[in-house]
């Protein structure tokens, strides 16, 4: 008998797919749509030629050159999984993603009608599975009379903030190509990573790019969350052009096409030019500093989070803590998320959003909120050496610092 999918246990309110960096919109990038929106002409589905020649330039610079046949442009990444997903796993396939995983990949497999199997990750890093746990999906799968077909990772990975290091990533990747799974590296928070220069991020695509396509949503790094933009680069092969063609024609289906104004926003950001770079960077190094002061305080009351490498947030596991949890009624994720949300007054997703244990108390803290209220505390931040020092930062960390101190005396 086929199995049922072992992640279906009931609804879980999924957040929006990428949070933004909370900082006021880059004044180049609101001319630009402001200078767009009163034309008429639609974008065609997948993308007009100077949004796909822009992608191209983008991914050339990062040691993944493409023409635009191998592009694809859509109205943020949950369309373009969607129909990547349709077009490699929707006639009967199964999808493999780490645990734990961006929060909105599962739920557009799902959509479909296919299982999600979650493998678990090193404990080094997140985004990537381990290739032995890798395999030994894959057969027990196979096993029970599934499909794996599709494995979706991402190197620099939401939400554990880390960075896969290269020799993992080559085993997994070979691993993954072994069984014949197809791959989809999610691509959005490469240019987040907080020290480029100690840090280096290969893409799947580099390895072994017959059997990768890449995707990027440029509301990450690139653009603000509402102004939905995406890219997909495909194989440069006769099955990648395959690809590519099925996603458009899933695409038109949909009727997912990139609105005019941001189009032309993409178009600018992906050319990178000097106020683009120079925002990317300045962003960088705020949300760095302001994980890293995250991270110490997780680390100092006795929690677990790995050190963060990339994007904007820290991954903490709360387990030293679980009697003093258990005494104030939080006894999963759940729990623990309403329970930090209320008392700290700022978002802290549980685990289970990203496809964790509902039982393991672990959260994911962003460092979006931690930068004040207004778009004036935001510049002061940006603009900062020092954001941690400011009066309106200093009092998210504290109020940090004074629940995980009680729960840390309470487990003493």
């Amino acid at each position: 008998m086929r199995r049922t999918d072992p992640e279906g246990h009931g609804p879980v309110r999924y957040g929006p797919p990428l949070p933004g960096d909370g900082l006021p919109v880059l004044p180049e990038l609101t001319a630009v749509v402001a200078a767009a929106a009163g034309r008429a002409d639609a974008q065609p589905v997948g993308g007009a030629p100077a949004l796909l020649e822009s992608a191209c330039g983008y991914w050339t610079r990062r040691a993944l050159p493409c023409v635009p046949d191998q592009v694809a442009a859509g109205p943020g990444a949950p369309a373009l999984l969607l129909a990547l997903t349709a077009a490699l796993a929707g006639d009967g396939a199964d999808v493999l993603v780490p645990r734990p995983c961006a929060a909105w990949w599962a739920p557009y497999a799902r959509v479909l009608g296919r299982p999600v199997f979650h493998v678990p990750t090193p404990a080094e890093s997140g985004g990537v599975p381990d290739p032995y746990a890798l395999l030994e999906t894959v057969r027990r799968v196979r096993a029970e009379g599934g499909d794996p077909r599709l494995l979706v990772l991402s190197v620099a990975d939401d939400p554990t903030a880390t960075v896969a290091p290269p020799e993992l990533l080559h085993e997994t990747v070979e691993a993954a190509t072994a069984e014949g799974l197809y791959l989809v590296s999610d691509e959005t928070w490469r240019d987040t990573v907080h020290a480029p220069r100690d840090t280096v991020l290969l893409s799947p695509a580099e390895m072994r790019p017959d059997r990768v396509t890449v995707v990027t949503d440029l509301a990450g790094a690139l653009l603000p969350p509402g102004w939905p933009a995406a890219v997909a680069r495909f194989p440069a092969s006769a099955a990648g052009q395959r690809l590519h063609g099925r996603v458009l024609d899933i695409l038109t289906g949909l009727g997912a096409r990139v609105a005019t104004p941001v189009a032309a926003a993409a178009c600018y950001a992906l050319d990178e030019p000097p106020p683009v770079t120079e925002r990317r960077e300045a962003a960088v190094r705020l949300h760095a500093r302001l994980a890293d002061a995250a991270h110490a305080e997780v680390t100092a009351a006795g929690a677990l989070a790995r050190p963060p490498q990339a994007g904007r947030h820290v991954y903490a596991d709360l387990s030293p803590f679980r009697e003093a949890l258990a005494a104030r009624g939080v006894n999963d994720a759940q729990e623990l998320e309403d329970f930090l949300t209320a008392r700290t007054g700022r978002p802290a997703p549980g685990g289970h959003r990203f496809g964790d244990d509902l039982a393991a108390p672990r959260v994911r803290l962003g460092t979006g909120p931690l930068l004040g209220g207004t778009d004036e505390e935001r510049g002061q931040a940006l603009a900062s050496p020092t954001p941690w020092e400011l009066p309106f930062v200093q009092s998210s960390l504290i109020s940090l610092r004074s629940v995980l101190d009680d729960l840390r005396d309470d487990a003493r």
